[in-house]
């Protein structure tokens, strides 16, 4: 079944995204906007080997740290790292970076290099780069970078000129207490900027991971608020955790309401999705409160409001229902109580929705579980609505991947399960050497994930378990793979593989 026959069942909503697609592309993190981990492509490699080239089309050098999944889209790849590799001479220390590549040859087409915050280390980690996925629909890319801003690229970056209305790239990719830089033939051509902190009063933690969803004109996005550097306050507890921008100006329309941020335990880590229940389009979004909410999405014809209006919350379910909701900062350090939140998005397929929370994975209660749930848009949901719960072994960052009738799903604890559907009954456990920080994903009836010791493992999608191949890439993995128009695209924390089924010398960079 072809990508585009997968999103025919998804026609009531808008289809400017369907144009957008250049052959078989995967232009966001997750297929389609229910941000299932799959794909319908086929002819994957089954093996691949770093040390021959076999199956390997092309690799090519990232930075020291790359968390950000990968995206193809227009010919082009998208990967967000850090600058400990730099590409272009000129932008020297550590940076946060976007880079495009050319899908075919791997060779880089240009980059968006962003100056890290200095007021606080908890704001922008060290070397953490850009840590968000890209979302491309058509000649535009959207990012959510390491300053906690959602900047609109131009795809062709400047080779087609400056084209605005945004005109200061060479002062935003320089330090402040340096000359702007002359921008060149490599450098990004920003549309426009948008800038979290300020313009939404959000408190950035760490590094934001934001996967931006597309709704029509409009863009839907968690804004990474979190706590501080003490790890025990919330510093801007009136911030919105899920916010919503004209795609076209990046102008401030919408935001949840909640009044939730006192109850982020760490920070706002899960991005947005969207399917219809009962025939109308719902923005699902699991909070850093540990709670699943259920959004109506704003009309196509909203203008620029004086102030963001609020979205229409038609459903909320609390993820772990007897974990405490107040003063939730007491348990910090705490491994064997304490509050949930949510890494992964909710998935939504047919009438159920997956999603895996639990404990913090540094600050937090090592309790995990993978849920499926029948959501409504009848307001809060209680425990009936579970139609069944599976433990993990320990704290989980993964999203699901769910096929006609099989759920797939990886841990902390170094594990990935292969469930019933039907009543998330355990078919098959595999054990790895490291934990998983990236979400299995599912094409050509095979599983594809890399863990943080750096070992890929590719197994059979089925109810048997078979390993089918597995390397050592020599770098920790945090990205999930990615296929489009035949090829798969892994990232390790330093070099991004384009890997196509022959048998040719690999071309590196």
């Amino acid at each position: 079944m072809s990508f585009i026959k997968h999103l025919t069942g998804y026609l009531g909503f808008s289809l400017i995204c369907m144009t957008s697609l250049y052959a078989e592309d995967q232009p966001q993190w997750g297929t389609a906007w229910n941000r299932n981990m799959i794909s319908a492509e086929t002819g994957l490699p089954a093996h691949f080997d770093p040390d021959t080239g076999a199956n390997i089309k092309w690799k090519v050098p990232l930075g020291t740290e790359a968390h950000s999944s990968p995206v193809v889209s227009g010919g082009r790849v998208y990967v967000g790292t850090n600058n400990h590799q730099p590409r272009d001479p000129k932008h020297q220390g550590d940076r946060g970076v976007l880079m495009c590549f050319d899908e075919l040859t791997g060779e880089l087409q240009w980059q968006l290099v962003v100056p890290k915050r200095e007021e606080d280390r908890y704001f922008d980690w060290p070397r953490s780069g850009i840590s968000s996925p890209a979302t491309v629909e058509g000649d535009r890319v959207y990012v959510v970078t390491n300053r906690g801003e959602v900047v609109c690229l131009d795809a062709q970056g400047l080779s087609n000129g400056n084209q605005g209305p945004y005109m200061d790239e060479a002062r935003h990719m320089t330090p402040q207490d340096s000359e702007p830089l002359e921008l060149g033939d490599l450098d990004a051509d920003i549309l426009w900027l948008f800038d979290l902190t300020e313009g939404a009063g959000i408190w950035s933690h760490d590094g934001a991971h934001s996967s931006i969803l597309i709704h029509g004109p409009h863009l839907y996005l968690n804004t990474a608020t979190g706590v501080d550097n003490t790890h025990k306050k919330i510093r801007t507890p009136d911030a919105p955790s899920l916010v919503v921008l004209d795609k076209a100006t990046g102008a401030y329309l919408a935001r949840e309401n909640e009044g939730n941020a006192p109850s982020i335990f760490h920070c706002t880590w899960s991005a947005p999705s969207m399917t219809k229940v009962n025939g109308k389009e719902t923005i699902w979004f699991a909070g850093g409160d540990g709670i699943v909410y259920g959004y109506d999405p704003i009309p196509f014809s909203t203008k620029t409001p004086d102030q963001p209006l609020h979205l229409n919350r038609v459903w909320r379910y609390d993820f772990d229902p007897t974990a405490p909701k107040e003063n939730v900062h007491r348990y910090n350090q705490n491994r064997r109580e304490g509050p949930s939140n949510i890494f992964g998005m909710p998935v939504m397929q047919g009438e159920h929705m997956y999603v895996a929370g639990g404990g913090d994975l540094w600050w937090g209660k090592i309790s995990a579980w993978l849920k499926c749930i029948t959501p409504s848009r009848d307001g809060n949901a209680d425990q009936s609505s579970v139609k069944w719960t599976f433990p993990l072994e320990r704290h989980v960052m993964s999203t699901p991947a769910i096929t006609d009738d099989l759920v797939f799903i990886a841990d902390c604890g170094k594990n990935v399960f292969c469930l019933e559907k039907s009543n998330g009954k355990q078919l098959w456990q595999h054990s790895a050497k490291g934990e998983f920080w990236a979400s299995p994903y599912v094409a050509d009836g095979k599983v594809y994930i890399g863990s943080r010791r750096g070992d890929f493992m590719i197994l059979a999608a089925t109810r048997e378990k078979q390993l089918l191949h597995e390397t050592d890439l020599g770098a920790p993995i945090s990205a999930t793979t990615c296929a489009a128009n035949g090829r798969l695209f892994v990232a390790t924390m330093t070099a991004l593989y384009c890997l196509e089924n022959s048998e040719q010398s690999l071309k590196t960079f």
